[in-house]
């Protein structure tokens, strides 16, 4: 196996539970050993400090293997000469906020964010921030030359619950938020659910909301259980999203939250189940990131709606349409801050929140705490519906996948997107974006579709994925038909799913 094939992104990733050790993409404990040694080895040179003087920060989530991968990589670090805090389960965001509580020169967070029980992975951050795509590939690199043997030096190894110092930080941003009389119990007279999926996003009902006085009653699946008994711990996820719904009704509660496993993301629903979240969400948090302000850009990813943008508009914002993949919109926005231009969120529709104010961090936690202030300030008076009463929201929404049969897939894929540009510039009834930065976006006016299209090629697949909504009932099938005019000669385009669709 070749370890850079581990790499997900910005991430590592592979099997982890020992009835895949037979997989190619294992994540052995010698495998783990490597990988950590590159790391220690590129955290000393990007520091200009000896590996022995270095400090890193452990945790994990709470998939069945991460204890196991845990001792891997204490072994690792310690033999290194590295000192350990280890943090034990700890959420993806707190690792990186423990690099500067903790006065740490890097952090590990052992994860694989929603994926299946039986994967696992690793994530890295200094207190710059999360490693780009580039450094995983330089690191992946080096492993292969490393010892995967270590023995652990326990004399190097310290313990710590730091997640009891990250949510009394969030405790207080929502004392001083809210403001209340009651100063300690902000959140008195609220019912607020969490539904963890039985991730490591249960210390925020226990930890957060239920010291500062709300109602926890009905939460459900806060217990860490790494096989994930309930539903995939995903936001995303229509089952999981159905299921929280259904618990925020059946408790007559104000809010109900769900995180990811990790809890780098989250969704919510209102008193009523309806959900927020995709554009919603994007909206809302947009609506906390401009209050009070003037001016700003909001980076999105490619697959926002038109509803959306003209939403951020009315805040006196623009909406900046970028890439997929969330470190792409927070790189984006940092560039955009550091030359100047004022960007105070970005955000992709899969959850991830990253509030300029907040390091740049995309934590899940960090966005419902905002959210529960706007609800603990204006209790009773429906304060949500009412900052998203002006959202325009798409009659139908639909996503298809198209798998590139060619070896050069993106080299394919791209031809396909100039010549769809190609296809539909001038044609009447369409009009092409003007602000794509990532695939073809087209608009078609009420009789072509009312609505867009948007053909664009994965981050890391060979799969052209195509996103249509339509502000009409109908009107998703009259863009996909049109489309299929245009997709059906490229024989190396796997064009079933248009097929399948149509057929309904």
């Amino acid at each position: 196996m070749s370890l850079k094939d581990l790499k997900s992104g910005t991430d590592i990733r592979g099997y982890a539970a020992q009835e895949y050790s037979s997989e190619k993409l294992y994540l052995s404990d010698e495998v783990i050993v490597k990988i950590i040694r590159a790391f220690t080895a590129w955290l000393a040179s990007r520091t200009g400090r000896e590996q022995s003087g270095l400090s890193v920060s452990l945790g994990r989530d709470s998939r069945l293997s991460g204890p196991r991968i845990a001792s891997a990589c204490r072994r690792a670090l310690t033999a290194c000469g590295a000192r350990v805090i280890d943090c034990g389960m700890a959420s993806t965001p707190a690792m990186f906020m423990s690099t500067l509580d903790l006065k740490c020169d890097g952090a590990v967070q052992i994860t694989a964010s929603h994926h299946p029980w039986e994967r696992n992975g690793l994530k890295f951050f200094t207190p710059g921030g999360g490693l780009d795509s580039g450094d995983i590939s330089d690191i992946l690199e080096a492993a292969e030359a490393m010892d995967g043997r270590a023995e652990e030096e326990p004399s190097l190894v310290s313990c710590i619950d730091y997640m009891e110092s990250y949510s009394a930080r969030l405790r207080e941003m929502i004392k001083s938020g809210v403001n209340a009389g009651d100063v300690d119990h902000p959140l008195a007279g609220l019912k607020i659910i969490v539904d963890a999926g039985n991730g490591v996003g249960g210390f925020y009902a226990e930890k957060v909301l239920k010291p500062l006085g709300a109602d926890i009653s009905g939460s459900q699946f806060l217990e860490p259980d790494g096989r994930f008994p309930n539903h995939i711990p995903n936001p995303e996820n229509a089952e999981a999203m159905d299921s929280v719904s259904a618990a925020t009704v059946r408790s007559s509660a104000d809010l109900g939250i769900i995180f990811d496993t990790d809890v780098d993301r989250a969704g919510c629903v209102d008193s009523d189940g309806e959900e927020i979240n995709r554009n919603r969400l994007v909206a809302l948090a947009s609506y906390i990131a401009m209050e009070g302000k003037t001016g700003g850009v909001i980076v999105t990813d490619s697959v926002t709606s038109d509803g959306l943008k003209e939403y951020i508009e009315s805040l006196g914002a623009k909406h900046y349409r970028y890439k997929r993949g969330y470190r792409n919109v927070i790189n984006k926005q940092i560039e955009l801050n550091n030359s100047g231009v004022f960007c105070p969120l970005a955000m992709e529709t899969s959850g991830h929140a990253a509030f300029k104010e907040n390091y740049y961090l995309d934590d899940g936690a960090y966005l419902m705490t905002r959210i529960v202030i706007l609800l603990a300030r204006d209790k009773g008076k429906n304060a949500i519906g009412n900052i998203l009463s002006t959202l325009k929201e798409p009659a139908e929404a639909k996503e298809l996948r198209f798998g590139i049969k060619e070896e050069s897939f993106r080299d394919y894929g791209e031809r396909v997107i100039r010549e769809l540009e190609e296809y539909y510039t001038g044609r009447e009834g369409f009009t092409v974006a003007d602000d794509n930065r990532e695939g073809m976006r087209i608009s078609a006016d009420k009789a072509h579709g009312d609505g867009w299209m948007l053909l664009r090629l994965s981050v890391h697949d060979p799969v052209m994925p195509f996103n249509l909504e339509s502000n009409s009932e109908g009107g998703v099938k009259k863009l996909a038909e049109d489309f299929g005019k245009f997709i059906l000669r490229y024989d190396g385009l796997d064009s079933g799913p248009l097929a399948a669709f149509l057929s309904e």
